[in-house]
C-alpha cells in the first residue's frame, strides 16, 4: 500500500473526502516527525510506539574495496508494535 492507497482507505473508513483524509494523514506524519525531532516519543496505546534511538559511530568496511571507513553516529527512528497490533497480524 502506498501513500495514495492509504489516503483513499482512510477517506473511505472515516467517511471523509479524499482532500480531508490527505490533510489528516499529512498532519499525522508532521506531528510524529516534529515530536521525534524534539527527542520525545509518541505512544498510541494498542498500536505502538515511535521513538528515537542513537546509533553510535562505528567502523565499517567498503564492500567493493575492503577498506575500513568511519560511519558517523546518528539518530534513527524506531517503531515498536503494541500488543493489539501484534495480536491482529498474527
Amino acid at each position: 500500500m502506498n501513500k495514495n492507497d492509504f489516503i483513499n482507505a482512510v477517506a473511505e473508513e472515516a467517511g471523509l473526502s479524499k482532500a480531508d483524509a490527505k490533510k489528516a494523514v499529512d498532519s499525522y506524519h508532521k506531528v510524529i516527525t516534529h515530536t521525534l525531532k524534539k527527542g520525545d516519543k509518541v505512544t498510541l496505546i494498542g498500536f505502538g510506539t515511535f521513538s528515537v534511538s542513537n546509533r553510535a559511530a562505528r567502523i565499517g568496511r567498503n564492500p567493493q574495496t575492503g577498506k575500513e571507513i568511519k560511519i558517523k553516529a546518528k539518530n534513527v527512528a524506531k517503531f515498536k508494535a503494541g500488543s493489539a497490533l501484534s495480536t491482529a497480524v498474527n
